[in-house]
């Protein structure tokens, strides 16, 4: 009886020790910004055979990403709501990752790390937060529940070395205690470089010219194939300033005519945007694609990523551009000076000195020779320390991290 009894203990343990580690994923929408794509991309790479991810959202948008998560193999779900309906979906919330059995929530963004904390403080589950921008950046209610509520949580990750100062200086008063110190830890943004790679033209060697090739892609966007394209990745909002990015694209346009520039996205500013464009009488050379599920190809057409962003965490889309073999050129917002190094894969200005990004645009226009060290020091910069495989090496370790403190 003893020995049977023993065997169960065993077999028990066993299962426990071979049973996946349950992560939740928390965010406030699904949207196609950075932070929500990071979620089925680290998906992608993490051991499945240890990890098995879900993910909780509460605000439904038309361009979602949920196929994306799903395809990922990430169970999506949703309590809908709005920012301050939020505070009364904890008891719904709270009951939900009980009946789930979750052993991690990882939060990303300030609603959500609000809500895990607000669960977390009646449950012995492990929090995880990831902040993707500056706290300055956030709008008062946004920056005072996440500063009040911060200390209730594990590990809080930065994307960038300039979002973690950020934190540590807004919550220089606040203790950072939950059962012990709270770790703070900076792990910056990665992309899968076996995935974001430059498509080829038949011009550069391709054996077909495919619609969802590069060339295939000039040809349906009406750009002549030896013309320079400029481009972005972005939602349109107001913290890219892409009035900004169209008033350097015109300054390139007078040296440069036989420019393309290329913005793929969605936002509030995109009827603001096309009025500015109409208004100058260059419409023939921008072409504003929309949201893209498949960015790659539109990658694969640009000499140049131009970004003018006021403020940043850690760029995905420049990241992917990178990895394309894309040149960047920007202002040096968050984490982006963090990346570039002036003069090495791109050119930097300071975020209140943007017109000189014209002319860094027509250096590289100009001299193909740069351009072309540029390109392949950047998809070199990305690979030695920003690869996605690094990034969830070292978010593996963070959850590792919280299960033994338990």
């Amino acid at each position: 009886m003893m020995i049977f009894g023993l065997q169960k203990i065993i077999s028990q343990n066993s299962r426990e020790l071979h049973k996946k580690i349950k992560v939740l994923h928390l965010i406030k929408s699904l949207g196609r910004g950075g932070a929500e794509k990071l979620i089925p991309e680290t998906a992608l790479v993490h051991d499945q055979e240890k990890f098995n991810f879900h993910c909780l959202y509460f605000y439904h948008q038309e361009n979602n990403i949920v196929d994306e998560l799903e395809l990922a193999g990430i169970k999506v779900h949703l309590i809908p709501s709005g920012n301050l309906g939020l505070f009364f979906q904890v008891k719904r919330v709270r009951d939900f990752i009980l009946e789930n059995d979750f052993d991690i929530i990882h939060a990303h963004l300030p609603w959500a790390g609000i809500m895990a904390r607000s669960v977390g403080n009646t449950l012995n589950i492990p929090i995880v937060y990831t902040e993707h921008n500056t706290w300055e950046r956030y709008n008062k209610l946004s920056y005072w529940g996440n500063r009040i509520s911060f200390k209730k949580q594990d590990v809080a990750i930065a994307v960038s070395n300039e979002v973690a100062l950020s934190m540590r200086l807004n919550s220089i008063w606040d203790p950072y205690q939950r059962g012990g110190r709270m770790r703070l830890k900076v792990i910056q943004n990665g992309v899968n470089t076996e995935a974001f790679s430059r498509r080829k033209t038949r011009h550069g060697g391709q054996a077909e010219d495919l619609p969802q090739q590069a060339g295939g892609r000039r040809e349906q966007l009406c750009i002549p194939k030896e013309a320079p394209v400029i481009g972005i990745v972005a939602v349109f909002r107001d913290q890219k300033r892409l009035w900004l990015w169209v008033e350097v694209a015109l300054s390139i346009l007078e040296t440069c005519p036989e420019t393309h520039l290329l913005l793929v996205g969605d936002g509030e500013w995109r009827g603001r945007i096309e009025a500015q464009i109409k208004k100058s009488g260059k419409e023939s050379h921008f072409h504003l694609v929309g949201v893209q599920k498949d960015v790659i190809p539109y990658l694969s057409i640009m000499d140049i990523y131009l970004s003018t962003s006021e403020f940043e965490g850690l760029p995905i889309a420049m990241l992917e551009a990178m990895s394309c073999e894309v040149p960047v050129v920007a202002t040096r917002a968050g984490g982006i000076g963090e990346v570039i190094q002036h003069g090495v894969q791109g050119y930097l200005s300071e975020i209140e000195e943007w017109e000189k990004l014209s002319d860094y645009s027509i250096e590289l226009i100009q001299n193909p020779m740069i351009h072309q060290k540029m390109s392949q020091a950047a998809r070199e910069r990305v690979k030695e320390g920003f690869s996605m495989n690094r990034m969830v090496r070292e978010l593996e370790g963070v959850y590792k991290e919280v299960l033994e403190r338990l």
